[in-house]
């Protein structure tokens, strides 16, 4: 009797249902592939790669150009001594004057005063020396004393008729003019165009050779006085 209890209480429960424990989670639905987002990210990678790629391409892309350290007057070329190389981005749009053609830009004039600092482009110059109309150049060969210590290009001055010769019929001749030598200048404000020292590489004279810009009614005059050895320059207040 007590074997067939237990029996039937067993059963009893094998045909109860398995309940599910609490912790278990529930299926969830596959997730949805959106593969127009997964291309745009990708795309989006390429074109970022492909731009850095170009600006490093493009910074690499540098050139040696020709950069001004000293003003450059109108009128003027470039030396080897007012200039210097410097390296730039490459631009098609701009008309740098390039290290290597330094040689063939020092045979050009500046057609206006080039500041230093200033990057050289080819519209700066011109092969030819352009005059203003009414105006003329005179060269004058001046020794020390005839000229203001630190004259350069763009300098204006006056220049003045200063007696040197010691010939008494001279001197009686010329009496109204050479016995007041500084009662007139003549010419009152020209502008000194070039300058260069009348040295050798070992010995300083102290002479120099000056252009100046002058008007043309006064050239004639000039060049008389300056071949004559009797033109002093002061500098004056420019114009």
């Amino acid at each position: 009797m007590k074997i067939q209890e237990r029996t039937g209480a067993g059963a009893g429960r094998s045909a109860t249902p398995a309940q599910p424990s609490v912790g278990d989670r529930l299926p969830t639905p596959p997730r949805e592939r959106k593969p127009a987002l997964a291309a745009l990210a990708v795309l989006l990678i390429l074109v970022g790669a492909l731009g850095a790629t170009m600006l490093v391409l493009r910074a690499g892309d540098r050139i040696e150009v020709v950069k001004v350290t000293e003003d450059i007057q109108a009128g003027e070329a470039i030396t080897e001594n007012n200039v210097t190389s410097v390296m730039v981005a490459a631009d098609s749009g701009i008309n740098y004057v390039e290290w290597s053609q330094l040689d063939t830009i020092k045979t050009y004039k500046a057609k206006s005063t080039i500041y230093g600092g200033s990057l050289a482009v080819g519209e700066m110059f011109a092969k030819e020396e352009q005059l203003p109309a009414g105006k003329a150049t005179v060269g004058l060969a001046l020794k020390e004393g005839q000229y203001p210590a630190g004259i350069k290009s763009g300098d204006v001055v006056a220049a003045y008729r200063v007696g040197t010769s010691g010939s008494s019929s001279s001197d009686s001749d010329n009496d109204a003019s050479s016995s007041s030598p500084s009662s007139g200048a003549i010419v009152d404000d020209a502008r000194v165009d070039t300058v260069k020292d009348d040295s050798d590489s070992t010995v300083s004279t102290g002479s120099k050779s000056l252009t100046l810009l002058v008007d043309a009614a006064d050239a004639a005059a000039l060049a008389s006085a300056a071949s004559a050895g009797e033109v002093a320059v002061v500098r004056v207040p420019g114009k």
